[in-house]
């Protein structure tokens, strides 16, 4: 049954990558400030499902040093795979972001990224089936506004929209292979799920922290980003309620 969650949950974040589809007749300005709202709430999910759901089961199964070794260490790699594979989230407007300057880099990034989370979801399950949903909740909302992005880039580097489209659902299709790969690895490499979830921990307070929040910072209006922030603080009560009423 676990295995049956671990697929149905990464084919949905595959899914995401087809937000793109929705932009079709959107106005700009109404998309940018969805777009803003969405950064606001997947930060404080990322940051409350880190600090309230990850590090505590990790906490439960081995010491304290251990666990936040293995947080930095995430933080780290995290840190390699945004600087060397250029991954990071655009959210720009489309046509002007200059964090993918290459769009078949851009893919490979997004395979690499994609191939993580799908590793992280399969662990996360293989805890405890509120964890893993905890961490598929976590992992589809900074998606939305990461695929997006992405989708412009796609089509602001040349590609049609459909060939954007494609290209984009098998680079997502990466998250269900790493998840494959997790779930039989995971019980023939001993410590393995005590490793990965502190890094998981580390990396979705990495992408809030690095990447999500100074997105914020840079917003001038006062008005929007104080919506942005409150956002964010629904986005951690969101993670705090998903503690106590999804199943164990």
């Amino acid at each position: 049954m676990t295995f049956v969650w671990i697929i149905a949950s990464t084919f949905a974040v595959s899914l995401i990558s087809l937000a793109g589809i929705f932009t079709v007749g959107v106005k700009e300005k109404l998309l940018s400030r969805i777009l803003f709202f969405l950064i606001g709430f997947s930060a404080g999910a990322l940051i409350g499902g880190a600090f309230l759901h990850i590090l505590p089961e990790a906490l439960e199964s081995q010491p304290s040093i251990g666990v936040f070794s293995y947080l930095i260490l995430g933080l780290i790699i995290f840190f390699l795979l945004e600087r060397y594979l250029h991954w990071r989230h655009c959210h720009q407007e489309e046509g002007t972001c200059k964090t993918h300057p290459f769009t078949y880099l851009s893919l490979v990034g997004d395979t690499c990224h994609n191939f993580i989370d799908g590793m992280l979801i399969a662990v996360s399950y293989l805890a405890s089936v509120k964890l893993g949903l905890i961490t598929t909740l976590a992992v589809v909302l900074h998606e939305i506004p990461q695929e997006l992005g992405d989708f412009g880039v796609l089509v602001y580097g040349g590609f049609s929209r459909k060939k954007a489209l494609v290209c984009n659902f098998v680079s997502a299709l990466a998250a269900v292979a790493g998840a494959v790969i997790a779930y039989f690895v995971a019980d023939s490499v001993q410590g393995f799920s005590a490793f990965v979830l502190p890094v998981t921990a580390g990396g979705f307070i990495y992408i809030a922290a690095s990447d999500l929040i100074p997105e914020i910072h840079k917003e001038k209006n006062q008005t929007r980003a104080t919506m942005a922030f409150a956002a964010f603080i629904l986005g951690i009560i969101f993670m705090a309620l998903a503690k106590k009423f999804l199943p164990n």
